[in-house]
């Protein structure tokens, strides 16, 4: 019995991948940036929650429908220029045969062999092989919004929740530490996590979401700061 090859790739993980990370990291980074720098104003424990769980709730919304916007746009682009490589199949098939043909010349087929390949692949499925080797789309990479902004909603709720449970269980005297620690973990997890999905070097990953975590928190702790102590 041969063995069956089989290659592992991350290129199917892009789409989820990429909102998911965006949505657990700004979660955990707007929420607890957010929570500290009302905890710096010197407000009680229970109005930082309420400012935590409203920022939750907006954030989620917001990353949501941003998603949705921004990858909607993305799918009716690539419709419409699906649309129109249709409309040109179908009123000028050898000039698109010659194009797909010259596509494969410029990767390095020489040219009896790059007809051939052109002539088989609009055989199958015309529109297709000019979708993948002209237009640069297919199943993995094609835009799915509804995909990208419940996976951008969910994670942005999963981050927002960790620093305000920080938040509901930290003695008082010590919430803006906790929650900056505990959020700063988090972010260090999540970093490596995401890398490791993605193939990708898991101390880059660590270190770079927990340095702009960290940099975000520092900004808002110091504007409750100022800002809480000339209201008062």
């Amino acid at each position: 019995m041969p063995k069956t090859h089989f290659e592992r790739h991350y290129a199917d993980r892009i789409g989820w991948l990429r909102a998911g990370v965006l949505g657990a990291n700004d979660g955990i980074v707007s929420t607890a940036s957010l929570v500290v720098g009302v905890a710096a104003a010197s407000a009680v424990r229970g109005d930082v929650l309420v400012a935590g769980i409203a920022g939750l709730v907006a954030g989620a919304m917001s990353m949501a429908a941003g998603e949705y916007v921004s990858v909607s746009s993305q799918s009716d682009t690539e419709k419409a220029d699906l649309a129109r490589e249709k409309k040109e199949l179908e009123t000028d098939d050898a000039g698109e045969r010659r194009e797909l043909t010259n596509i494969y010349i410029q990767r390095g087929l020489e040219p009896e062999l790059a007809k051939k390949v052109a002539d088989q692949l609009m055989a199958k499925d015309a529109l297709m092989a000019h979708a993948r080797d002209e237009l640069g789309l297919n199943e993995i990479h094609t835009a799915q919004p509804i995909q990208a902004a419940l996976a951008s909603a969910l994670s942005f709720a999963v981050g927002a929740i960790l620093p305000l449970l920080a938040v509901l269980f930290a003695p008082s005297e010590m919430m803006i530490s906790i929650v900056v620690g505990s959020s700063l973990v988090f972010l260090a997890i999540m970093g490596v996590v995401a890398a490791k999905l993605g193939g990708a070097n898991m101390w880059v990953g660590a270190l770079r979401v927990t340095f702009w975590g960290l940099l975000a928190m520092l900004a808002t702790a110091l504007v409750g700061r100022l800002f809480g102590t000339s209201v008062s």
